[in-house]
């Protein structure tokens, strides 16, 4: 029903604006593609990464009807980094107040990492606004995950992990998300900044299969540092997935909707233990393995399975 290809031309936005959310954060948000196309909402990582020109590059802009905007403290939304009033729940309902503004009934929602997290979210929320899901580096939002990711990781990216966790006093490298939680809430620069560099450009330094120097130097560029680092210690500190809120346990509210579930062999961001069980648990969705990739989304072998365009 469908041809690979790698992202399609750039394009710019039809259509931008804000909404004023609550006395305290603003969110940024754009559409492209075709007007009259089918809805689908890009939902970006993080928590805190915001979205970029390129992520309109996933979708055929002649069928697709693009909705994407950053998250409460990333990007062009503001305040940047801010974690009050920033939950899952408050963006859940954020893509509802989206949603109803752009006169959308239903679309079909696209995230990556983090984002496929808060798609899961949404989508067991609001199973009746969701046509379908596009996942890709699937992260359940669970205490393992995130130890695996402070700690694990150090099995495949000793050097990288040894940078991060030397950047903290040797007395608190036991106790990484607090030790960089401390420095990231700090409201002075000379804090937030270092700490923040730090905990991104060691996300983008194990997000590819082979080295990228391209991606490590864009994960330290400020804004996507500080809002990353930030808003990724503080839902990892506050607001896992455990429980009754487990994704993969309220998976029966959304077993109905069409999905794919795109997963590099060699996430070592996201391993691919959680994208196994979600797909053991949602068998209906359709699991793409690429036996060459990494995490990131702009891995060729990841980019041939999301850039896709129906067959006429």
């Amino acid at each position: 029903m469908q041809s690979r290809r790698d992202l399609f031309p750039p394009i710019e936005p039809y259509r931008t604006g804000t909404i004023t959310l609550d006395p305290r954060h603003t969110m940024y948000w754009e559409v492209s593609g075709n007007p009259q196309g089918i809805p689908a909402l890009f939902l970006h990582g993080g928590p805190g990464a915001g979205a970029t020109a390129v992520h309109r590059r996933f979708f055929d802009p002649a069928y697709w009807q693009v909705a994407i905007f950053d998250q409460r403290g990333a990007g062009r939304s503001t305040p940047l980094g801010e974690i009050a009033d920033n939950s899952p729940d408050h963006l859940v309902a954020d893509i509802e107040r989206l949603r109803a503004a752009l006169g959308v009934e239903k679309w079909v929602a696209f995230g990556g990492s983090w984002g496929s997290t808060l798609a899961l979210h949404y989508a067991e929320c609001h199973p009746d606004r969701v046509a379908g899901l596009i996942l890709r580096g699937v992260f359940l939002c669970r205490g393992d995950e995130v130890d695996w990711f402070l700690y694990g990781i150090r099995t495949i990216f000793p050097e990288a992990w040894r940078t991060f966790a030397g950047f903290l006093p040797e007395a608190e490298r036991s106790e990484i998300l607090s030790g960089y939680y401390r420095r990231l809430i700090d409201p002075d620069p000379r804090v937030h900044m270092p700490a923040a560099r730090a905990w991104s450009i060691y996300e983008g330094a194990c997000s590819t299969l082979l080295p990228n120097p391209e991606t490590v130097a864009a994960f330290g560029e400020d804004r996507l540092a500080l809002g990353l680092a930030r808003i990724e210690a503080h839902y990892f500190r506050h607001f896992l997935f455990a429980g009754e809120r487990d994704l993969v346990a309220r998976i029966g509210a959304i077993r109905h909707l069409p999905a794919i579930v795109v997963q590099g062999r060699y996430d070592v961001v996201c391993p691919m233990k959680s994208a196994d069980e979600l797909a053991r648990a949602w068998p209906e969705a359709e699991l793409i393995v690429v036996p060459d990739a990494g995490h990131s989304a702009m891995e060729p072998g990841i980019r041939e399975q999301l850039c896709w365009r129906p067959n006429a």
